[in-house]
């Protein structure tokens, strides 16, 4: 076939588009990776010696994003599996959801008139709520009751309501006993009034 003839063009473009042609195409990493590498490479030939402080600056520069990029990308991410696992074996159920999606879940619950699961999803989110904001932390086998003690020290004005709170989840999880919309609507207003408040700040001691 004559290389310069059509038939021969039109081969070589079908042949280039095979996929064993493409894959060995370099990827946008390897072009940028090949354009640092060649400023790099300039800058040690054309600055001579006094190269020095200027590659540092661009290679501390390139080291800094790639921590920053590795942060964002895998860092935050991993706090926030670590922080959900960490609640996975709260208040004696596995769970990783957030206390919104809680709050949606209890919500769901109450309008199918199940007081029950209505009351122990919301009690789950006020706990899981107070513990994304770091009021309370949460860790794993935490009790209703442990929750209500630490919760207090956070939000004394709310002890007896957290008290209350407490015991409507244990009766409803371990007791078997019935929910009631009025422990429901109890525990929802307690949420409530739970996300606007701050931490009571420490004693002074005199």
């Amino acid at each position: 076939m004559d290389p310069s003839s059509p038939d021969a063009h039109d081969w070589i473009r079908q042949e280039l588009v095979k996929p064993e042609y493409q894959a060995a195409k370099p990827t946008w990493f390897d072009l940028v990776w090949k354009a640092v590498g060649d400023g790099l490479a300039a800058l040690f030939q054309g600055s001579g010696g006094d190269a020095g402080p200027v590659l540092l600056a661009v290679i501390v520069l390139i080291v800094a994003g790639i921590v920053v990029a590795a942060f964002f990308v895998f860092g935050r991410p991993r706090v926030n599996r670590q922080a959900a696992a960490s609640r996975r074996a709260v208040l004696g159920g596995v769970d990783a959801r957030t206390a919104q999606e809680l709050r949606s879940a209890a919500a769901a619950a109450a309008r199918a008139g199940d007081w029950a699961l209505a009351i122990e999803e919301q009690f789950r989110a006020l706990a899981v709520g107070l513990d994304e904001r770091t009021l309370v932390s949460l860790s794993p086998g935490t009790t209703a009751t442990e929750f209500a003690a630490r919760a207090a020290a956070a939000v004394p004005e709310e002890a007896e309501t957290l008290r209350e709170a407490s015991r409507a989840f244990d009766d409803v999880r371990y007791l078997d006993r019935p929910g009631t919309e009025s422990r429901y609507q109890l525990l929802v207003a307690l949420d409530q009034r739970l996300q606007t408040r701050r931490a009571a700040p420490p004693a002074v001691l005199t």
